[in-house]
């Protein structure tokens, strides 16, 4: 039985699955052709299509470290038989550490000051003014494991007022949290000074902030977005930013990664941006690379393990 690791994985997960299975790593020559044995894939952002599974006729099980699993045909994975695993709940901890992180970057501009500081410029403090996080709103799209860390982060290190919007989790979420609910986003927009995203990328994700929710923003506002790119629209961010109708944006996702150099977000000064890199951790790293092996040997012993979605 063959394990082809395809992204660079935390060698403890590795190690783990070399324990039971021949394991072909990413830099190994023999793993660009995996469609000829494998019967288990370990990936990261490694895309495996519905002509990759079909030329994989040995494939039974791809765990993917991480949550999103946009980069994996889930359907034609149904369709063959293929399970496919994730690691939920793993990288929370380290996503919602990122997001608190963007969020006061961008409202005490901390990445603009660093740049003027290593390119020896004198600072005008005066003209470069933030904004205090202390007491103020955080509106916080998708209630699940990361955006209650967030909004616990958010209340008990700034006793920040809290405004959840999710319409897919029950009315007693966040019970012992005191917060407001929004029973939707045109209700919870004109209220926040810090909009922080934490769902998925659907097709009724795709675009959600856009244009027109934008604009029911305060100018004083900023966007945080660690879930992925693509739900918010970044040119009308752009417009919305450079324009003055809205503070700022930090971002660790975005609609085509990476980002290039002359991307327009990143021509504004009040936008920080950073590379997908939420769950880089040692310790999260470590744990959902452990995770992935295990579900990985799990699923192909016959198991069926919590992080299994097809």
């Amino acid at each position: 039985m063959k394990i082809y690791v395809l992204d660079a994985f935390h060698l403890s997960g590795v190690e783990l699955a070399e324990k039971q299975a021949e394991v072909i790593r990413w830099d190994d020559p023999r793993a660009k052709n995996w469609h000829e044995d494998a019967a288990g894939l370990m990936v990261r952002g490694k895309k495996i299509t519905a002509d990759d599974m079909a030329r994989a006729k040995k494939l039974r099980v791809i765990s993917k470290q991480g949550v999103g699993i946009d980069n994996i045909d889930l359907e034609a994975a149904k369709a063959r038989g293929i399970a496919v695993c994730r690691t939920p709940g793993v990288n929370s901890e380290a996503v919602a550490e990122m997001a608190l992180s963007l969020g006061l970057s961008t409202v005490r501009r901390v990445t603009e000051f660093d740049r003027m500081t290593r390119g020896g410029s004198k600072v005008q403090r005066a003209d470069f003014l933030g904004y205090e996080s202390w007491q103020k709103t955080v509106g916080i799209v998708g209630m699940g494991n990361i955006g209650t860390l967030v909004a616990r982060k958010w209340r008990g290190a700034f006793d920040a007022n809290i405004i959840g919007y999710d319409p897919y989790v029950p009315a007693s979420r966040w019970s012992e949290l005191p917060h407001k609910r929004a029973a939707s986003l045109e209700e919870m927009l004109p209220q926040v000074d810090i909009l922080t995203l934490h769902l998925p990328l659907t097709p009724e994700s795709r675009n959600m902030i856009d244009a027109a929710r934008l604009a029911l923003m305060k100018p004083t506002a900023i966007v945080v977005n660690t879930s992925r790119g693509g739900i918010v629209n970044e040119a009308a961010l752009y417009q919305a930013i450079s324009s003055g109708k809205l503070f700022g944006a930090g971002f660790d996702v975005f609609e085509v990664e990476p980002p290039t150099s002359d991307h327009p977000l990143m021509t504004l000064p009040t936008f920080v941006g950073t590379p997908h890199a939420a769950a880089g951790t040692v310790e999260t790293q470590m744990r959902s690379s452990m995770l992935a092996a295990s579900q990985l040997l799990e699923a192909l012993a016959g198991g069926q393990p919590l992080g299994q979605v097809a």
